[in-house]
């Protein structure tokens, strides 16, 4: 074997290593929806230089394969600059707080619509000072943001704070979140297949800067479809740092269990260990979710609930039944021949076993790696 062979042999055994420790099952979900997507976009690829000997971690090397990250400097998370508001100023921006301006609420206050003095559109977030974890929530929040510049992060306008309530001042995302854009009325019905596989990459791209190209790497926590926000042009930003951590000199083992039911890895609950896992199974959650139009955990009676998760998996492996489970809504856009094409494309296929929530097997992961870089030769 000569040293050119041995070099792709070691950078291909490396991303093996990084497959099996980074990603849980539902890491061939995000293989596959990325693979399709590509796939539609160009049915005459050339094989990738697979001269790459880059090691690391398994998420930003996948995203390179794919094509989509640009390479980056890491950026030392040092003390930022944060513009602190008149409480004046942010009434007259959301006329007195009024209901009619509310556009969000969450488990410590509401986020409302508002105008700032330069026309710059805004959303300010009121949070009731009601408890110590609120505090800290606001504290944590402000601190990061102020710190993290990044086109797929939200952006922080600035700050302020009275005896009773804290203000975050965010750039203004016209088109919500996810989670009400695929659950809410309109049912995803704004959101054609081609937008979706757009918004899981700005996903993407937003997560590999934070674990991998922030010092310390930042872990978001409780990344979920409703703290994916989106533009005018429905591109996609993560948002909601209130329980993110960044992994610096209080280590892992100090932090406490955290995350929304249906989005924590089960490694995590049943371990406690925070990892970047974390984050990646949350955002093959939420691919699911735009693949599949539902949410992450349904109730089936009032005392049963389903989780998203162990509902899909065993249906994904079966050919017959994948074209039922698909969202009705972006169905018709698909070509169903190309997606088992990248689904179905060996032999070995997938099992159910291989679908658990266990680690990837070793072997198809690779399997289903190979097969994805295939079908690359551009930018996604």
């Amino acid at each position: 074997m000569g040293s050119g062979e041995e070099d792709r042999f070691d950078a291909h055994k490396k991303l093996l290593i990084g497959l099996i420790i980074s990603f849980s099952s539902l890491g061939l979900i995000i293989l596959f929806c990325f693979g399709f997507w590509v796939y539609r976009k160009n049915q005459s690829p050339k094989s990738i230089n697979n001269s790459d000997s880059e090691s690391g971690n398994s998420f930003s090397l996948l995203m390179r394969r794919l094509g989509s990250i640009k390479t980056q400097r890491r950026t030392s998370i040092q003390k930022g600059y944060v513009q602190f508001f008149d409480i004046k100023t942010l009434e007259k921006a959301t006329g007195g707080f009024k209901e009619s301006s509310v556009i969000g609420q969450g488990g410590f206050g509401c986020v409302y619509k508002g105008c700032l003095d330069n026309n710059v559109k805004a959303a300010v977030k009121k949070i009731e000072n009601v408890s110590q974890e609120a505090k800290r929530e606001f504290q944590n929040e402000v601190d990061l943001l102020s710190k993290i510049h990044h086109s797929n992060v939200i952006s922080l306008l600035g700050s302020a704070s009275e005896i009773n309530s804290s203000f975050i001042v965010y750039e203004l995302m016209e088109k919500g979140s996810l989670d009400e854009q695929l659950h809410g009325p309109s049912r995803g019905s704004a959101l054609t297949w081609h937008m979706r596989m757009k918004i899981a990459l700005d996903t993407a791209r937003g997560l590999e800067y934070l674990h991998e190209h922030c010092r310390p790497p930042v872990i978001h926590r409780d990344l979920k479809s409703s703290n994916i926000l989106l533009d005018s042009s429905f591109n996609a930003k993560i948002s909601d740092f209130g329980l993110a951590v960044s992994l610096d000199e209080h280590g892992k083992n100090n932090i406490k269990l955290s995350g929304t039911l249906g989005y924590v890895a089960p490694e995590y609950l049943l371990d406690g260990k925070l990892t970047d896992k974390s984050d990646v199974y949350a955002f093959g959650v939420v691919l699911l979710e735009l693949l599949l139009g539902r949410r992450p955990v349904e109730k089936l009676t009032p005392a049963q609930c389903q989780s998203l998760v162990t509902w899909a998996m065993p249906q994904l492996t079966d050919r017959s039944k994948l074209p039922n489970i698909v969202d009705a809504v972006i169905k018709d856009t698909m070509d169903l021949k190309h997606l088992y094409q990248v689904w179905f494309r060996d032999r070995t296929g997938l099992s159910p076993s291989c679908l658990s929530l266990n680690l990837i097997d070793a072997s198809l992961g690779l399997i289903r790696l190979q097969i994805l870089c295939t079908l690359l030769n551009q930018d996604c």
